[in-house]
């Protein structure tokens, strides 16, 4: 997993030609409904839902690796097969994981918004 980049740089690079003046507002957007989907799993898991927190991170991972984010797709991937097998107790656990991958892509991309 550890082989995929935190953030496609070439990915990016094609997102900011395609959207011109409307990059900035498609990562802060990006960002924010990351920010709410983390929390959506933790109540998720509050909630012992295994299908809602499937959903969710089945959401987050589409989104993540649309924008280049492969690293935090491919967590994505496996807590969302966890929740889907109702195995909500390794999802906990890969929730650091998951919100630690998070912390390094928005810095990156709050980084690439300033360049």
């Amino acid at each position: 997993m550890n082989d995929k980049p935190h953030l496609d740089e070439e990915a990016l690079a094609e997102l900011r030609d395609v959207m011109e003046d409307e990059f900035d507002i498609l990562i802060q957007t990006y960002i924010s409904d990351s920010r709410e989907r983390i929390q959506a799993l933790h109540q998720a898991l509050s909630d012992n839902d295994p299908d809602a927190f499937a959903k969710t991170a089945h959401s987050f991972k589409g989104s993540s690796i649309n924008i280049g984010a492969a690293r935090l797709g491919e967590l994505c991937l496996v807590i969302e097969k966890a929740g889907r097998d109702g195995a909500l107790a390794d999802a906990r656990q890969r929730m650091t994981d998951l919100e630690a991958e998070f912390a390094i892509v928005r810095r990156l991309m709050e980084e690439s918004l300033l360049a």
